[in-house]
Order: structure tokens, then C-alpha cells, then sequence
């Protein structure tokens, strides 16, 4: 007969039990400190504003050195600008006077600076005189425009359409003031989230009190973010980047942690709240350091865009792990005795015994381990072969909505003027006037240019600027090798000719730039994340196979969801806009689902390793762990699931692809790798799977998840 007997603190209890602890037993200052931190970092924030600033900075790039040429060689011009585009089915020679009106009424418009005429403005009006374009200068930065006064340039030209006369507003400015605001995406994960809490614990309280716990750390870690800005460079996408781990981490890692504490009250526990923080909280600081290490990781890339989004999910991480065992302790201790006659109340109506599914499921994989592991495996492999054809890009006007007048703007001026007007190449020359001419002429010639630009000098008279438009699309493979095919052959031999230094810019070389960085420092930050991850592993489970098969399991789950995303939005799958992935969506997936991945890894093989410890049976402690974790880890990865899915109803293409691959990476993780592939690798390892040299075992820190 076992008997329940309380944990006993080591002699001087660890930085976990005095958090906790203390939380536990002030509990309603916990809350209070919460509900003050909260309030006062989101008055904080509002009060002083961010300062969000994209770095795409690609230093000793040839991208990034045409932008220094053009900030050192150009007199500064910040101020921003948007695209009138026209088209009359007739020809525009018979719409002059409307073009005209419209014009006239967007100059005085707020903030118009001034506005070019498309039948006098070299270039504007295409061949066929029925498509053309008028610039409208704008008197202030981009990051200073409001957001009504652009929508009121585009509801203005508007109104002078008509059947057989078509108006459009191009321009960054005009794309992002057609989306929304954002918050749909988040309640509904949150919604999602909470139904699938009720169900699982048959209780509104006890589903509120992990939502609770995420709500408090993520809003917290919205207005530290802000405030982080003015100190740190931080992309304004970190934010919605930031909620959507943040909410699906938050949740989880309260959801484990209650999850123990509930199995622990129905034992008996003479103090549940102690056994689960001792127990999966220990699971929840330690799979928390995991994520920080992936996202940390992000740093060895040296990527300034990435370094910020790291830093702000870093922070988002750190949060959830505080509230998860200061937050939900109070919590746990003011509603104690409300919360334990509900999960009484819910236990008493089921019918079976927890766990004996998963039992079940843990029996037919151990009677014949090799058929689940190998269809498994081949079932990732698959999904992971259509990533070695990613194409990485940035996303452009051609990946909207086909509904928005930034859409419609770029498919008139690639009708009009052709498909490479909207993404030209900027080509520099540093040299004098025969090599700029020399430029011209080699560039007109190429057989992928569909035009060129007379060479253009810079006021001080040492830099040429001519403009290329390639004859594909911006986000066409084409138009990369025409610029690979410049860079390595046509401008090579041309520079051995006169002496001169010729540089490719543009977008759709920056997006080519930044995809060879990530590559060339991949295997760094790869090793980085792997090798630390693993060696944590190695030293809480004391085992060499348990860290590789992790590693190896965790690679394929993150290969397979960058294959669905390529599926998807880069071959146009389900509907979706087919076009390249944005560039540094696969580097942070990558970190984030391997951090992710280890969650799990640690939730389940602690379990295991537990009743491996106590019984010394591989086989009964694969059972017990999976029969003890599989609902609460299923019911993890489901509300992950909605949270990241919910992004799929964003506006932003590349929130998109966050939500759809971290969705698929942890459905596939936790179904497929956790709850069929683990179980049949550690039946076919046996008491194999914790064997640890001896010289490891005594250079390795010991790390306890479980109490002795």
C-alpha cells in the first residue's frame, strides 16, 4: 500500500519553492502585484508610445551596400509617397479633364505634398496610352503619416471611377492602410482556448484560471515591450508575433501545472498545489529555458530585423514561466476550495479510469513498435521534401488580397508597363561617365531585362544610378537568377572592362541577400539550438539516446511544417495566394517549434522517466507516462493549435504562415511524435534509453525534475 506522504524541501529550499511558496501564502498580494504591474506597464506604455522600427540592415551585403551608397551620396529625402494609377478602357486621351479633377482634389488633400502629371512625368503613361501613374509626394515620413489621411487619398481618387475608368492606390502606405487593426485573431484562440478547457476540466473556474494566468503575462509583456522599443531595436511585427506565442505558451504551461495539481488533489495529495509546483513546475521552467535557448539562438544569425523578435518572445517566454508559478499558485490558493469541489464534482461523472485510452493506444505500439515508428517517420519525411524547393522573398503588393486597391494598383502597372515594373533592380556604378553608359548599354542588351532607365547621377557626381525591370515578376524565380546571373557573370566581366565597381539592389535582390545570410549561417545557429538543447537533456534525464532522439524527432516535426507552409502559400494549396515565403519566417518557426518541441519532449519522458525510476520497467513506465500525460498534453496542443490556427484569419500573409506552421508543428508533435513515435522508440530502446557513459556522468550537472 503507498502512502501519500508530503514533499520535503531540501535543506535550504530552491528559488522555485520561495517564489511559489511565498505566492501561495500571499496569495492575494500576488494578485494584487499582478493586477499593479499590469496596469502600470500598460500606462506606461500608452503614455510614452513605441518606437518600432524595422531593421532589415544586411551588412557586407551587396543590397545593404547600395542602400549606404545611396544615404551617403543623396541629399536626405524621408518624405513618403503613393501611387494614383489610372486605367481607361478607351485610351486616357478622353478621360484627360477627369485625371485631371482627381488630381486637383487629392493635392489639397492633408499632408499632399505635391503631385505629379502622368501625361507630362517621363515614363508614366504606358505604351498603349490606356494605363498610367501619378506619384503623390507626401510631406512627411512614412512613420508620421496617419493612417485616416491615407484612406481619405484613396476614398477621394475613388470617387472619380466609373465604368470603363478604373482608379487604384499603390504604394506601402496604401497596403497597410487597408488592413485591419488586428484582435480577431487573439479572440478567437482565446475563445477556442477556453471551450477546450471546459470540456476538459468540466469547470468555467478551473478553465479561466490557466486563460487568466496567459492573459496577465502576455498583456504584461505587451506594454514591457513597448517600453523595450525606446531602449532596443524592435520590428513592429514582434508584437502580434509576440501574442501568438505568448497565448499559446501561457496557457499551456498554467494548463500543465493545474493539470498536475488537479491529479494530485484526486490522489489525496496532502498539498496538491506543492506536488504539482514540485513536480510540473519544475517540467515548466525547465521546457521554458528550452524556448529561451531556440529563440536566444536567433542571435547567432546576426540578423538585426531577427535580433528584436528574439529579444520580445525571449521576454514573452520569461512572463508566462513567472505568472505560471507565482500567478496560478494565488490563484490556486483564493479558489482553492471552490476549484476542488468542482473537479471533484467532474471526476465523480466519468465513467472510466483516466488514462486507459492512452494505456490502450501505449500497448498497441509497444506489441509492435517497428510499424508506427517507420510509417511515422516516412509520413514526416514526406511533408518534409516540399521544403527543399522553398523560395524565400519579401512580401509585396503581388501577394495581397486580390480585393485591395494595392493589389489592383500592381496588376495595372504590371498590365501596362510590364510584370517587372513593380520590383526593379537598382544598379549602382562607381566610376565615371564611359562606365555608367557602358552599364546602360550591357544591361539593355541582357536578354532578362525588359528595359532600362538613362543613367541618373548623384549630386556629388560619383555614384550613376541606372534602373533594370526585369521581364518577370518580382517574386518570380526568374527575376532571382537574372540578378544571380549579374552578379556572377554580367557585371563581373564588365567591371574587368572598365574598371569600374557595379552593385544590384532592389528588393528582390535584398530578399535574395537575406535568404543567402541565413543560409551561410545556418549550421551555427542550428548547432547553437540543437547542441544546448541537448545537453540539457542529456543532463536531466541522464541519457545520451533520450537528447538524440529528441533532436532528430524535433528536426523532422519542424521540416515537416515548413513543408505544408511551402504547400500552401508558396504553390497556392487551399485557395491561398501563391507567392515566396517571407524570409524570415522559417528561422524563427525553427526556433520557436523546436523550443516548443522540447515542451513536450519534457512533459511526457519526465513522466516516464518518473515510473521509470520507481518500477525500473520500460515498458510499464512508457504506459503509466503516456496514460498520465496523453489528455493533458492533447489538450495542450489542441488550444495551441486554435491560438496559432486562429492567425489564419489575419489580414497580415505573413502572420499567416506563423499561425499555419507553428499549428502544424505542434499537431504533428504532439499526436504523431509524442503519443505514436516516442512510445515505439523507447520500447525499442528498453532500459537502453537512459544509459549514460560513466566520464558523463560525472562531468554532467545533475538537473532534478523529480524529487527523490
Amino acid at each position: 500500500m503507498t502512502v501519500e506522504t508530503p514533499i520535503r524541501p531540501a535543506t535550504r529550499p530552491g528559488l522555485l519553492h520561495r517564489v511559489s511558496g511565498w505566492a501561495m501564502r500571499h496569495a492575494g498580494l500576488a494578485l494584487l502585484l499582478w493586477v499593479l504591474v499590469l496596469a502600470a506597464v500598460t500606462a506606461a506604455s500608452t503614455v510614452v508610445g513605441n518606437a518600432y522600427k524595422n531593421d532589415n540592415s544586411l551588412p557586407g551585403t551587396d543590397s545593404q551596400r547600395v542602400t549606404d551608397i545611396f544615404e551617403a551620396h543623396q541629399p536626405k529625402g524621408d518624405a513618403a509617397s503613393v501611387q494614383l494609377v489610372v486605367r481607361a478602357d478607351g485610351g486616357l486621351e478622353a478621360d484627360k479633364t477627369r485625371v485631371a479633377s482627381m488630381l486637383a482634389v487629392v493635392r489639397e488633400l492633408p499632408h499632399v505634398a505635391s503631385v505629379a502629371d502622368p501625361f507630362t512625368a517621363p515614363g508614366a503613361l504606358s505604351t498603349d496610352r490606356r494605363t498610367a501613374y501619378a506619384t503623390v509626394s507626401l510631406d512627411v515620413p512614412a512613420v508620421d503619416m496617419p493612417v485616416e489621411d491615407v484612406r481619405t487619398i484613396i476614398q477621394r481618387a475613388q470617387d472619380f471611377a466609373e465604368p470603363g475608368f478604373q482608379v487604384e492606390v499603390g504604394g506601402d502606405l496604401a497596403r497597410s492602410a487597408a488592413e485591419s487593426s488586428g484582435g480577431a485573431s487573439e479572440g478567437a484562440g482565446i475563445l477556442a482556448a477556453l471551450v477546450i478547457l471546459v470540456f476538459l476540466f468540466g469547470s468555467l473556474l478551473a478553465a479561466t484560471l490557466p486563460l487568466l494566468t496567459a492573459v496577465f503575462a502576455v498583456g504584461s509583456t505587451v506594454g514591457l515591450l513597448v517600453l523595450a522599443s525606446h531602449l532596443f531595436t524592435v520590428p513592429e511585427y514582434t508584437t502580434p508575433v509576440m501574442m501568438l506565442v505568448g497565448l499559446g505558451v501561457g496557457i499551456d504551461y498554467a494548463l500543465l501545472i493545474f493539470s498536475r495539481y488537479r491529479h494530485e488533489l484526486l490522489k489525496g495529495a496532502a498539498d496538491p498545489r506543492v506536488v504539482a509546483l514540485d513536480t510540473a513546475g519544475r517540467s515548466v521552467m525547465f521546457a521554458g529555458c528550452t524556448v529561451v535557448i531556440a529563440l536566444l539562438g536567433l542571435l547567432a544569425l546576426g540578423l538585426g530585423s531577427l535580433q528584436g523578435v528574439a529579444l520580445g518572445v525571449t521576454l514573452t517566454v520569461l512572463m508566462t514561466m513567472l505568472a505560471a508559478v507565482t500567478l496560478l499558485p494565488a490563484l490556486l490558493t483564493l479558489f482553492g476550495k471552490r476549484i476542488e469541489r468542482s473537479v471533484r464534482k467532474h471526476a465523480a461523472k466519468q465513467r472510466r479510469t483516466p488514462g486507459d485510452g492512452w494505456r490502450k493506444l501505449a500497448g498497441v505500439v509497444q506489441r509492435g513498435p517497428w510499424v508506427p515508428l517507420v510509417l511515422g517517420v516516412l509520413a514526416l519525411v514526406a511533408l518534409s521534401l516540399p521544403a527543399l524547393g522553398m523560395r524565400l522573398g519579401f512580401a509585396d503588393a503581388g501577394t495581397d488580397d486580390p480585393a485591395k486597391t494595392s493589389r489592383k494598383a500592381y496588376d495595372l502597372l504590371a498590365e501596362g508597363f510590364g510584370p517587372g515594373f513593380n520590383g526593379p533592380l537598382v544598379v549602382v556604378a562607381e566610376g565615371d561617365r564611359t562606365a555608367a553608359q557602358a552599364l546602360g548599354q550591357t544591361l539593355a542588351a541582357d536578354p532578362g531585362i525588359a528595359a532600362v532607365t538613362p543613367p541618373q547621377v548623384t549630386p556629388d557626381g560619383k555614384v550613376t544610378t541606372v534602373l533594370a525591370f526585369p521581364k518577370s515578376a518580382p517574386q518570380d524565380a526568374a527575376t532571382s537568377d537574372l540578378v544571380q546571373r549579374l552578379r556572377d557573370d554580367t557585371l563581373p566581366a564588365l567591371e574587368s572592362r572598365t574598371g569600374a565597381t557595379y552593385l544590384v539592389g532592389g528588393s528582390t535582390a535584398a530578399a535574395d541577400d537575406f535568404a543567402a545570410a541565413v543560409s551561410m549561417r545556418l549550421p551555427v545557429f542550428v548547432l547553437v539550438v540543437v547542441g544546448l538543447s541537448a545537453l540539457l537533456l542529456m543532463a536531466v534525464f541522464r541519457s545520451v539516446l533520450i537528447p538524440l532522439k529528441a533532436a532528430v524527432l524535433n528536426l523532422l516535426s519542424i521540416g515537416a511544417s515548413l513543408g505544408v507552409i511551402t504547400l500552401v502559400f508558396q504553390q497556392g494549396w487551399f485557395g491561398a495566394q501563391a507567392g515566396p515565403i517571407e524570409a524570415f519566417v522559417p528561422v524563427m518557426i525553427f526556433a520557436i517549434v523546436f523550443g516548443l518541441s522540447m515542451d513536450y519532449e519534457v512533459f511526457l519522458v519526465s513522466r516516464i522517466h518518473e515510473e521509470w525510476r520507481r518500477t525500473k520497467d520500460a515498458q510499464v513506465a512508457v504506459r503509466e507516462g503516456l496514460a498520465t500525460t496523453g489528455s493533458v498534453i492533447t489538450a495542450a496542443a489542441a488550444i495551441m493549435i486554435v491560438v496559432f490556427g486562429a492567425f489564419l484569419l489575419s489580414p497580415d500573409r505573413m502572420l499567416k504562415q506563423f499561425g499555419l506552421g507553428l499549428a502544424t508543428a505542434v499537431l504533428l508533435d504532439a499526436l504523431l511524435i509524442r503519443c505514436v513515435i516516442v512510445p515505439a522508440v523507447l520500447r525499442l530502446l528498453g532500459n537502453r534509453a537512459w544509459w549514460l557513459p560513466r566520464g558523463l556522468e560525472r562531468v554532467l550537472p545533475r538537473i532534478a525534475l523529480e524529487k527523490d
